[in-house]
């Protein structure tokens, strides 16, 4: 299985090992638990119990290298393990974070090495980033970590945490995300979400984002991390860099230095701060007919209109955004600690990363683009197939199988649309959730 690659069991070994985790051989081990924990994702969030009879139906024998005895029996006599969920509730709650997190950081540098082969090599390579919010059950522990927010007409009910997500422009591959509360006196913004996960993005990385994160700090940061960046600014910001109007056509070199503002919301800069870069400004016309000026500040050393069509693709983010939401169910966690909550958002991302990853090896074989593909659709098909995968009697017929998956997969293009699809206009939609009558 692709998973198993991407995670080996030496590598597992070791991470237990620098974890302090003693090693015992059980059913659910962390490969095992982790695995079960991404098939939740896979199929929409589904339940403890479904995890578990996932199980029941059946893994590759490679996920027990040294099986315990309870393995042992099930695979001499058949005599399976219980379909209660309390076992596997309990090795979700003592899987340590440490491991998830390192297991999902290998599993994004495998991705992204194997993936390099057949990204275009005269673009650079590029992040979309962006930001959003997860909400979250009403216990103590997450009302205390993740305040609820507060309006007119008093304080909310539910947790909320802010969250920061980075997806590679071509492929759709994720980045191990980063969140803190979105409110209370805790708050992290997505800019300084942004200064602890810059680190993790591949050297080569170029940022892309919109206007929110087009300020001096952003563009400071990726400078000292070595790091490119395109940044959408905003129309004010951008006249005080241009020291004038804004004009189409403005293509000019640059020195960013920052604001007596910039100063004071981040005193510890150095007294010679400055970001040498370019500044674009295009007049654009979107689909809905309203054209309008785009000022752009970027550090690459590219040609105009490269620049342009690379950040043209940053709608991709909330394409992405809204299948981690609505596919794999990650707008709203079941959860009720804080551990669990890091647990479930890095295992849904690495579902969410190994969708891509199969769409990036049928995209390899037919040659189309990864993002041409149905998300939906792909996460279907691994929701059918997979566990026919993993219970092939053989090595023959789990390739035929898996030539199988990936002839259905090349089947899952996107519909080309002669006519436009109709656009609604921005607005709040009112969710149908219930929420307590009364409060204590």
């Amino acid at each position: 299985m692709q998973f198993h690659e991407l995670l080996p069991d030496d590598f597992l070994d070791q991470l237990q090992t620098e974890a302090g985790v003693k090693r015992n051989n059980c059913v659910y081990s962390p490969l095992v638990t982790m695995w079960l924990m991404m098939l939740q994702r896979l199929h929409c969030g589904a339940s403890l119990e479904s995890a578990v009879l996932e199980l029941l139906r059946g893994l590759p024998p490679s996920f027990w290298p040294n099986p315990c005895k309870r393995i042992r029996r099930w695979q001499e006599d058949g005599t399976a393990p219980s379909s209660n969920t309390g076992a596997y509730n309990l090795a979700r709650q003592a899987l340590s974070p440490s491991i998830v997190q390192k297991s999902y950081d290998r599993m994004f540098a495998q991705m992204v090495s194997r993936m390099d082969q057949t990204a275009s090599q005269d673009a650079p390579r590029a992040f979309l980033l962006d930001g959003s919010s997860i909400r979250m059950p009403h216990t103590p522990e997450l009302c205390k970590l993740y305040p609820p927010g507060s309006n007119q007409h008093g304080e909310g009910h539910w947790p909320v945490l802010r969250i920061l997500v980075a997806h590679d422009i071509y492929t759709g591959l994720a980045m191990r995300p980063e969140w803190g509360p979105m409110y209370g006196p805790e708050a992290v913004s997505e800019q300084e979400l942004l200064t602890r996960a810059i680190d993790r993005l591949p050297k080569d990385a170029t940022g892309v984002s919109d206007a929110n994160f087009g300020i001096f700090w952003v563009a400071y940061t990726f400078q000292q991390h070595e790091r490119s960046a395109i940044l959408r600014l905003t129309a004010d910001r951008a006249r005080c860099l241009a020291g004038g109007e804004l004009q189409d056509g403005i293509d000019r070199e640059l020195v960013w230095k920052p604001s007596i503002g910039d100063r004071r919301r981040h005193p510890d800069l150095p007294a010679d701060a400055s970001v040498a870069g370019r500044l674009i400004v295009r007049r654009v016309q979107p689909t809905n007919g309203d054209a309008f000026l785009l000022p752009i500040f970027t550090t690459l050393r590219l040609p105009e209109a490269e620049i342009l069509a690379i950040y043209g693709q940053r709608w991709n983010i909330e394409s992405d955004l809204r299948t981690l939401k609505s596919d794999l169910r990650l707008e709203e966690l079941t959860c009720s600690t804080a551990d669990m909550v890091a647990k479930e958002i890095d295992m849904g991302m690495a579902a969410y990363n190994l969708v891509r990853y199969l769409i990036h090896l049928a995209a390899q074989q037919s040659g189309i683009p990864p993002r041409c593909f149905s998300f939906s659709k792909v996460r279907k098909i691994i929701e059918i197939f997979g566990p026919a995968l993993a219970n092939a009697a053989n090595e023959e017929e789990a390739k035929r199988i898996f030539e199988q998956i990936m002839r259905l997969i090349q089947q899952s293009k996107l519909p080309h649309r002669k006519r436009k699809r109709p656009s609604y206009p921005r607005a709040v939609w009112k969710r149908r959730d219930s929420f307590p009558k009364r409060k204590k």
